[in-house]
C-alpha cells in the first residue's frame, strides 16, 4: 500500500472509531429511551402484607402481568416499620434509580409531618394515579341525623379516626370547620371497633371509605348523609355531595405510585403509559374498582405532583390545629 492509500486508511479508521465512541456515549447518556426498562421492577410497599397499600399494590401487579405490559418482572416487597417511614427512607435512597417503585398511603404525608421520618414527598417522583377512595358519612340506622342540617344543628358530635391523624380525623375538621359545630375524634385501634361504637350508639357517626360502610348500609344498619367527592358515586347514587349540599368539603385517598427523585422524564412518560393502561382496563375494574368500590380515576404525573403538594398541606394544617407539629 502506498502512502497515500494508508493515509486514506488511517483517516477513514479514525473516522469510523470516532463515530462508534459517540455513539457509544449517546447510548450511555440516554439508557431510559432506548432500553428501558434494562431489569427487573421492585415494588416496594411500606407496610405489612392484607393492608390497602398492600392489596394495591399485589393487583396493580397482577394487572401489569395479565396484560403484558412489561417485558421485565415486576416484584412486590414489602418493607413495614415506623409508620411507612422505613419503606419510604429506603425508596428516596434510591435516587435516580428507574427500577423501584412505591405506593402512596396517607402515612406518605403524615409521618414525615410528625417528624418521624428523614424524608418527605419531595424526595420522590409521582408517576400517576389509578383510582380514587371516596368518604362516606354514616350514621347508624337509628340516629336521628338524617341530613347535614341535623350535623350543624346538633352542637357538638363525636366520630371515630384510626390513629390521632388520619383521613376521617381530616375530615371531622373540615366538617367542624364547615359547620361551625364541634365535632370531637375520638382515636381507635381500628376500623373495626370504630364500627362497632356507631353501630352501639357510642359515636355519632364515622367517616369510611365504601368498602369498609357499604355492607353496612346495604344491610340497613346505617344510613349514608353525605360523600366526601365533587361528584356522587356510583355505589350510592341517591347520596348527596358536600359540596352540593353547599359546603366546602372534598377530600379522597387517591392511590397512585412514586418513584425515586431525579428518574429520568422518559421513565415517568413510560409509567404513565403503563398505568393508563391499568386504569383503563377491564381487569382493573374487574380485581379493583369492582371489588374494593373505589372511583375509577386516571391522574398523569403532573396531576398527581400538584394533588400529592395539596394534600401534605391539608395535612400539615390539621396537625398543626390539632398540636401534633
Amino acid at each position: 500500500m502506498n502512502y497515500l492509500g494508508l493515509s486514506t486508511f488511517c483517516k477513514g479508521a479514525k473516522a469510523a472509531a470516532f463515530a462508534m465512541a459517540a455513539s457509544a456515549a449517546l447510548s450511555a447518556a440516554t439508557p431510559a429511551s432506548a432500553e428501558y426498562p434494562d431489569g427487573d421492577i421492585r415494588m416496594v410497599i411500606p407496610f405489612g402484607v392484607g393492608g390497602g397499600s398492600d392489596t394495591l399494590a399485589r393487583t396493580i401487579v397482577g394487572v401489569i402481568d395479565e396484560l403484558k405490559l412489561l417485558p421485565v418482572s415486576i416484584y412486590p416487597e414489602n418493607r413495614p416499620g415506623g409508620s411507612g417511614a422505613i419503606g419510604y427512607t429506603f425508596v428516596a435512597g434510591e435516587k435516580g434509580n428507574p427500577n423501584v417503585v412505591a405506593t402512596v398511603s396517607v402515612s406518605f404525608f403524615t409521618t414525615p409531618l410528625r417528624g418521624a421520618s428523614p424524608v418527605s414527598y419531595k424526595d420522590f417522583t409521582p408517576l400517576a394515579a389509578v383510582s380514587i377512595s371516596p368518604y362516606i358519612m354514616a350514621v347508624a340506622k337509628d340516629s336521628p341525623i338524617q341530613s347535614l342540617d341535623d350535623v350543624k344543628a346538633a352542637g357538638r358530635l363525636t366520630t371515630a379516626t384510626v390513629g390521632v391523624v388520619s383521613d376521617p380525623a381530616l375530615l371531622a375538621a373540615l366538617t367542624s370547620k364547615a359547620l361551625d359545630v364541634k365535632i370531637d375524634a375520638v382515636p381507635f385501634d381500628g376500623e373495626g371497633e370504630a364500627m362497632a361504637a356507631v353501630l352501639g350508639g357510642h359515636l355519632d357517626f364515622v367517616f369510611m371509605n365504601p368498602s369498609e360502610i357499604l355492607p353496612q348500609i346495604e344491610t340497613g344498619a346505617m344510613r349514608a348523609i353525605a360523600v366526601s367527592t365533587a361528584d356522587r358515586i356510583a355505589a350510592l347514587p341517591e347520596t348527596p355531595t358536600f359540596t352540593e349540599l353547599g359546603y366546602d368539603i372534598e377530600h379522597t385517598q387517591l392511590r397512585g405510585l412514586v418513584m425515586p427523585a431525579d428518574v429520568p422524564p422518559e421513565v415517568v412518560a413510560y409509567w404513565e403509559d403503563i398505568l393508563k393502561q391499568v386504569a383503563a382496563s377491564d381487569e382493573w375494574r374487574t380485581q379493583y374498582i369492582d371489588r374494593y368500590l373505589d372511583e375509577p380515576a386516571f391522574l398523569t404525573s403532573a396531576e398527581y405532583q400538584k394533588k400529592i403538594e395539596e394534600t401534605n398541606e391539608r395535612y400539615k394544617a390539621l396537625m398543626e390545629e390539632l398540636g401534633l407539629r
